[in-house]
């Protein structure tokens, strides 16, 4: 789904961070049969694009924002919230609406890039996030095969099928560049270590199901804060 928005006012643009996108999200779920998603354990089957484009937000001047699921039900209750509404809030700000469209399934194609950072933890019980950039070195049969199993497995808990990919999660990959997203959350401030990529991958017609996934939930972790979100490349 695409929401194109103008601002009310001017805002600085990372004021309004992934966690409070998340936050608006959710608060379209009030009172709808996802109304209590975000206390679900495990996966969240959702995603987001950044804001875009990527530059303050002035007063009229036109935003988007792409959320994107599996799930057509989730996408077209969200589309419903929000048709009801002019004008909308990101945290303390308000956003008149200005254009909604359901976005027909799109198809993973064989050649991605990444439009938002994705993330996998390295040690999940220290909270520590993998980095190209750190002491331990470059490590990219480490990083794709976490990949790989947190997909198989965020796939398998959607789907509740026993899917298992034979071959590499990517034929080939490029890393654009490392970055550290500040958040800020119930007034606790993180650094958030993720990773843009351009992948290929020769898609067969076993696993289009699979990657048809992986493209609206995203790779990675932490897919409902906006993370891993991909695009087709052109």
């Amino acid at each position: 789904m695409i929401i194109e928005f103008n601002p009310l006012a001017n805002i600085n643009y990372y004021d309004i961070d992934k966690y409070k996108i998340q936050g608006f999200i959710y608060s379209l779920l009030k009172d709808t049969e996802f109304a209590n998603y975000h206390d679900v354990k495990g996966f969240k089957f959702f995603n987001f694009s950044n804001i875009f484009p990527v530059s303050n937000f002035v007063y009229g001047d036109q935003k988007t924002l792409i959320i994107s699921s599996p799930s057509s039900a989730f996408i077209k209750i969200l589309y419903y919230q929000l048709s009801k509404m002019d004008v909308f809030r990101l945290d303390k700000y308000f956003m008149e609406i200005k254009k909604l469209k359901l976005i027909k399934k799109t198809s993973c194609s064989n050649s991605l890039i990444t439009g938002t950072p994705v993330v996998l933890f390295k040690n999940n019980n220290e909270n520590r996030y993998f980095s190209f950039n750190n002491s331990d070195g470059v490590d990219f049969n480490f990083f794709f095969k976490r990949l790989k199993n947190n997909a198989v497995k965020k796939y398998n808990a959607y789907t509740d099928d026993n899917f298992d990919l034979d071959s590499e999660l990517f034929d080939s990959f490029e890393i654009n560049r490392e970055v550290s997203i500040r958040m800020n959350i119930r007034n606790n401030k993180f650094i958030i270590i993720g990773s843009l990529w351009k992948l290929e991958k020769n898609i067969s017609n076993y696993e289009k199901k699979f990657y048809n996934f992986l493209f609206d939930v995203g790779l990675g972790e932490k897919n409902s804060l906006g993370f891993g979100f991909l695009n087709n490349r052109r």
